[in-house]
């Protein structure tokens, strides 16, 4: 996959489709790389007629990592209640999407996040409006602190430590509990496809370091019901039904504060992008992205 500068970073990217196809912009989550955006939900879309990218944020994968800037002590800081000292906001992440389109000559796409993800589209769409066609948040929240928590099960499964042994198999094994912890009670993953996921993961840029300061970022920012109240461009929520660690009821919080907002709720549905919905997230995304052109 090719390398590109962008907002004073190299980020790794990959694009689907024809060049003159509309954009499509897909934003992962916390630690997660590119490859989380299966390539068969890639595939769907360009079917649909849209050029795809999709690219590891930083502090992840082959992306650029903030090695020199320190590691959050985000344990103290959820302990405590306060905000950790975060070393780059999630404002700084939106403006590295912005400027990957910069890199690759686009000017206007179609933003799709996914968890924090959903939260960088989120600041992209009220923040460079000009550079927004549509907006599709992902099992992400407005982040107010009124909102429910996660369960406590899905919490473990996110902030607890890495095991003792730090060889691969350890490793991945951890990643598959943490995974499965909040995946979807309906649309259960293969088994051996999240195993290669998470093991090519781990190959490609194992690096908690970066995991983090993006969570640190994530945790420090404040709630976006104002920013959300400014975006309008057409808008489509999708959540869980059945999401342990970011609730429904956040998704309906996001839709409630954008103009015009849709929401889908997915039954079955938890903190993962199931395979089996795949036609499903594809036809979501085309549906909003023709909003905008009609």
């Amino acid at each position: 996959m090719p390398q590109i500068t962008a907002n004073k970073l190299q980020f790794e990217y990959e694009t689907f489709g024809d060049a003159s196809a509309p954009a499509v912009l897909l934003i992962m989550g916390l630690g997660a790389q590119l490859g989380r955006w299966n390539i068969e939900l890639c595939e769907a879309l360009v079917d649909r007629g849209f050029r795809v990218i999709r690219f590891d944020n930083r502090d992840c994968g082959l992306s650029s990592k903030l090695d020199e800037a320190d590691v959050p002590d985000v344990g103290q800081a959820l302990r405590t209640g306060t905000a950790p000292m975060a070393p780059y906001a999630l404002e700084d992440m939106a403006a590295d999407s912005v400027g990957l389109l910069d890199a690759l000559g686009i000017d206007s796409a179609h933003i799709v996040g996914a968890s924090m993800g959903g939260a960088i589209a989120q600041i992209i769409a009220a923040l460079y409006p000009q550079r927004t066609l549509s907006l599709t948040c992902i099992m992400t929240t407005s982040g107010h602190p009124e909102l429910p928590p996660p369960t406590r099960e899905a919490a473990q499964a996110l902030f607890a430590p890495l095991p003792a042994a730090r060889d691969k198999d350890s490793l991945v094994e951890d990643a598959m509990r943490r995974q499965l912890a909040v995946a979807s009670p309906d649309f259960p993953s293969c088994p051996q496809r999240l195993r290669d996921l998470l093991t090519e993961e781990h190959e490609r840029g194992f690096h908690p370091r970066g995991v983090t300061r993006q969570l640190a970022a994530f945790l420090a920012s404040d709630h976006r019901r104002d920013l959300l109240q400014t975006i309008r461009v057409p808008t489509l929520v999708v959540h869980g039904a059945e999401d342990p660690l970011i609730p429904v009821a956040c998704g309906y919080d996001v839709a409630a504060h954008i103009a015009g907002a849709e929401i889908r709720v997915i039954e079955g549905m938890g903190h993962d992008l199931p395979l089996a919905l795949t036609d499903v997230f594809a036809d979501a995304i085309a549906t909003v992205a023709h909003a905008r052109q009609a």
